[in-house]
């Protein structure tokens, strides 16, 4: 009988909301597993589930030191990288910040996975890409002006990416992350995602803000369609499935006020109180995109992509997570 290799993955920024969703999957799966994170963003507490499992490693390291990437990367088959600072408003705060991680980090990742012969480097873009492009559903090869810092660093990933697949021959792919949620995302901070802000301030009888009339939209995505889109990308044999980028998503939009609707529905569930909080009405957030929704026929002609999760099939499931976890805290 043949013996089947172990292949080994690093995924950078581990210890993030994807990327111990990643840790975890591909632990579960049989591979080894290195994670790399700086714990800027991210948190140990992510890691307690499989810390001690023994083809885990930890690296407390960070993607703008060269030397902490080379070392990441020894003996390594494939790199997921997740590491970055997200936000637009962060980035509106403090450019250079952004820019020294989500350009020059990943750069030197980049450069550590050419240098150590990755078989692939697969990495989070970002639907922020398509900046002030107004057609809808998002189409990959039809991108706007970047609207943000943020933006620009997630565009500039991907021009790197494609000049290192074809100088150097590394295979790259990037995923188009659109708005994902799930088990996991951090609630606590200025910069929180808003379904576990939102969460939060519910389950606290408090009123969420929705920055402008809730009109909105966005494609919001469960965090088990962005693993499956991750195993996809590193498993895939197709010569045309490479050296490309690709929106991750569900392929359906929703209004903040329609998100606002279900958190409050499923949460009742566990508190009738909850359903009668009331919402308050912001202004417009500087950088933001009106509207987004993906086209995602490119992931399902190419790597065969059918995602399981509808907003409110994510919901269902991540609320309950929610009000197990955040309620301890």
């Amino acid at each position: 009988m043949e013996e089947t290799i172990q292949n080994t993955i690093l995924i950078t920024g581990g210890a993030g909301f994807i990327g111990s969703n990643l840790c975890e999957y591909f632990l579960e799966s049989g591979y080894k597993v290195i994670c790399l994170d700086n714990f800027s963003t991210g948190h140990r507490y992510n890691l307690e589930a499989f810390i001690t499992h023994p083809d885990f490693k930890l690296i407390e390291g960070d993607i703008r030191n060269i030397s902490d990437c080379q070392l990441a990367v020894e003996g390594v088959d494939y790199v997921l990288h997740q590491a970055a600072l997200g936000s637009v408003p962060r980035s509106i705060n403090d450019p250079v910040t952004t820019n020294d991680v989500n350009v020059s980090g990943f750069l030197n990742m980049l450069v550590a996975a050419r240098d150590a012969n990755v078989k692939r480097f697969v990495y989070a873009a970002s639907s922020s890409t398509y900046g002030d492009s107004e057609g809808l559903p998002k189409v990959e090869e039809v991108i706007g002006k970047p609207l943000s810092p943020y933006a620009i660093t997630k565009y500039v990933n991907e021009l790197y990416a494609e000049i290192f697949s074809k100088t150097y021959g590394l295979e790259t792919i990037g995923l188009r992350y659109f708005n994902v949620f799930g088990r996991k995302q951090d609630p606590k901070g200025a910069y929180a995602a808003v379904i576990p802000k939102f969460v939060t301030l519910l389950m606290n009888h408090e009123s969420p803000v929705i920055n402008g009339d809730g009109n909105y939209s966005r494609d919001f995505t469960y965090i088990d369609n962005v693993i499956q889109m991750n195993k996809l990308a590193i498993s895939t044999t197709n010569p045309l499935a490479i050296n490309t980028v690709y929106n991750t998503a569900f392929g359906d939009r929703n209004t903040l006020n329609d998100l606002v609707k279900y958190l409050k529905e499923y949460l009742a569930e566990f508190d009738s109180e909850i359903a009668n909080v009331e919402v308050i009405y912001g202004s417009n957030r500087v950088g933001d995109i009106p509207h987004s929704l993906a086209s995602i026929e490119k992931a399902k002609t190419l790597l065969g992509y059918n995602p399981k999760y509808s907003l409110q099939e994510g919901l269902k499931e991540a609320v309950t997570w929610y009000w197990n976890n955040l309620k301890k805290n």
